[in-house]
């Protein structure tokens, strides 16, 4: 094993984590923590450029937010990220409040990084901060980072402490605390429901007489991507709707095939942007759920009138009735 593992990604300094199957494990910074990658991954990452990787380490960002400590990227995982879209530069920014916001113990925790490339290895904790920062920011350079570091510093949302850049330490300002809440109560007004389910035949009937008329009756339009029609990519659709959401209902129910990684997803892309998820399972498949995600509290559902009881209630008890309450 090298003495200095690099991560398979970046080719930035990261501690490789021995394994017993086709690939290699990292814990690195630049990739925002850990990660399993298989060998056939790997090859592929040789003929990708900057902005995909960027946009595999966000997806990476956010299954960990989902509750996979580790995710897995295999070839597919490679080309997805090549057809995927750039995060927007709001998005991008609002990422390193959250990251700041997740390493402030208190309020007002000062918070160091410097230049990584500025000294050589081993990494102190300063490094692997600003390798985080790029990780969460979607950046592929050193600049691309200072640039939005000095918007948030110009809009009031974080203030910089000691020497200017290599070294450099910042705070997390009450604005820029108060532009996080902002971010989590943005979706309020909205009177849409975004479902993640297995869509399956055998799940109509679920639908039809349990989720639909539970989160109708409550005022909202519940929004299923399987039954609309769209001209771009599925997956831009996705985030489009999940964006504009009041709340997302996340059923884990699975078949033969096993876990609907879609659900998964979908539920954790919600929760990094602060919108409510509610988390549903029939019961003969709730044994299989996550474990990471079972520590939520969910409805455990057998049939379409318990679901739809039961969902209703969590709804106006969790969110409150829609909009379009009175017209139902």
């Amino acid at each position: 094993m090298s003495s200095n593992p690099t991560c398979a990604i970046w080719n930035m300094p990261a501690t490789k984590i021995p394994v017993i199957r086709d690939g290699q494990t990292f814990d690195s910074p630049r990739a925002g923590g850990r990660y399993f990658i298989s060998g056939s991954a790997e090859a592929l990452l040789e003929h990708t450029d900057n902005r995909a990787k960027a946009r595999l380490t966000t997806w990476l960002v956010e299954q960990r937010r989902l509750g996979t400590s580790c995710p897995e990227i295999s070839p597919e995982t490679v080309g997805d990220a090549k057809q995927r879209r750039d995060a927007n530069i709001f998005d991008r920014v609002d990422g390193i409040l959250r990251y700041l916001a997740r390493r402030s113990k208190t309020l007002g925790t000062l918070i160091g990084y410097r230049h990584p490339l500025t000294y050589p290895p081993p990494l102190d904790s300063r490094d692997e901060v600003y390798l985080e920062l790029l990780a969460h920011s979607e950046c592929v350079s050193l600049e691309d980072l200072d640039f939005l570091l000095a918007y948030l510093k110009k809009r009031g949302w974080i203030e910089w402490r000691g020497a200017d850049i290599p070294e450099r330490a910042c705070i997390l300002t009450v604005e820029g605390y108060a532009r996080l809440a902002e971010l989590e109560k943005s979706n309020t007004a909205s009177s849409r429901a975004f479902v993640a389910m297995w869509f399956d035949e055998s799940m109509n009937e679920s639908w039809e007489h349990g989720f639909d008329p539970a989160i109708r009756g409550v005022g909202y339009e519940p929004v299923r991507v399987d039954r609309r029609e769209y001209v771009n990519k599925i997956d831009d659709e996705i985030i489009a709707e999940i964006r504009r959401a009041r709340f997302v209902v996340a059923d884990f129910t699975q078949g033969d095939k096993g876990a609907r990684g879609g659900v998964y997803y979908e539920a954790g892309f919600a929760h990094g942007l602060g919108i409510p998820v509610i988390f549903t399972c029939r019961k003969d498949s709730f044994d299989h759920v996550h474990l990471d995600t079972r520590q939520y509290n969910h409805i455990v559902w057998t049939g379409p009138e318990e679901l739809q009881r039961n969902l209703a209630n969590r709804i106006a008890a969790v969110i409150g009735e829609g909009p379009n309450r009175l017209l139902v």
